[in-house]
């Protein structure tokens, strides 16, 4: 038996990795808790008025990441699943920004 599958525990049968324990859910959970709390709190922080939207758009993308991987448990499915998941994510996010930015309403400065 290598390292890397006495650090991965699988099921006998399927060779998959099996699914979190409840101590993983809680976990994840109290980091979700703690990113919430750190998002409503920077809204109250003055200096960080010119970052605040990259800031709270990281913040959130980084929550989105940790409930799709554990509680829509795409971390333990197959890579084809989690392809046709994220893809289409990724081309509407660039479409999102495509049409966002074509005014140039988006430049803190005049053209």
């Amino acid at each position: 038996m290598n390292a890397h599958a006495a650090d991965t525990p699988t099921t006998a049968a399927a060779g998959k990795p099996e699914h979190a324990s409840t101590a993983i859910y809680l976990i994840v959970a109290g980091i979700l808790c703690g990113i919430t709390g750190l998002e409503f709190g920077v809204i109250y922080v003055r200096r960080l008025a010119p970052v605040l939207l990259p800031l709270l758009l990281t913040l959130s993308a980084g929550k989105f990441a940790l409930v799709v991987m554990f509680y829509m448990h795409l971390r333990y499915d197959s890579r084809v699943l989690t392809f046709l998941f994220v893809a289409p994510l990724v081309l509407a996010i660039g479409l999102a920004v495509a049409v966002t930015t074509l005014t140039g309403a988006f430049l803190v400065y005049g053209r």
